[in-house]
């Protein structure tokens, strides 16, 4: 009888351990605004039933800490790779420094963004010499880097002066 007590009592202070099933997903711990840069203190793990969880719903904190809110995240709700984005470093109608790079060639110049984005991310950038617009990518705040075939050849119309450099 003893035996039987104590086996009930291990089973009933373990439930805890056996209690959350399902898959673990992250959750905002409180409501976070949109445009918000989330941070690790704002974030916490939830289980939902497998059946529950939608295609790309987040499961590690790593992929959201650093990354911005495109909407309103409500605490305790799941939260989809498509509701952040890395933060803007390119503003929409901001002048940004324009680099191309070929072996032995580092060509600059500023240009105007004509959308926005974060780093990695594509923009289309005018340049007000040539009146094109490029592509490039953004690679710091306020600076977009050309890539061969992308637009490099869009640098058509840009002027150097006599440092390398475009004006």
């Amino acid at each position: 009888m003893k035996a039987v007590f104590l086996f009930c009592v291990a089973l009933v202070m373990a439930y805890p351990a056996f209690a959350d099933t399902g898959v673990r997903i992250v959750v905002p711990a409180r409501d976070i605004a949109r445009g918000d840069t989330i941070s690790e203190s704002d974030l916490t793990y939830a289980f939902a039933e497998p059946a529950n969880v939608l295609p790309g719903t987040v499961t590690n904190m790593d992929s959201l800490v650093g990354m911005q809110t495109r909407r309103v995240l409500r605490g305790g709700e799941s939260v989809r790779v498509d509701d952040v984005r890395r933060p803007i470093l390119v503003t929409k109608g901001s002048t940004v420094t324009m680099v191309f790079e070929a072996p032995g060639v580092v060509l600059t110049a500023t240009g105007k963004a004509m959308s926005e984005g974060g780093l990695g991310e594509s923009v289309t950038v005018l340049n007000p010499v040539s009146y094109r617009q490029i592509t490039a990518v953004v690679s710091g705040q306020g600076t977009v880097r050309a890539q061969a075939g992308i637009g490099a050849g869009r640098f058509a119309g840009v002027k150097l002066n006599g440092e390398g450099s475009a004006r």
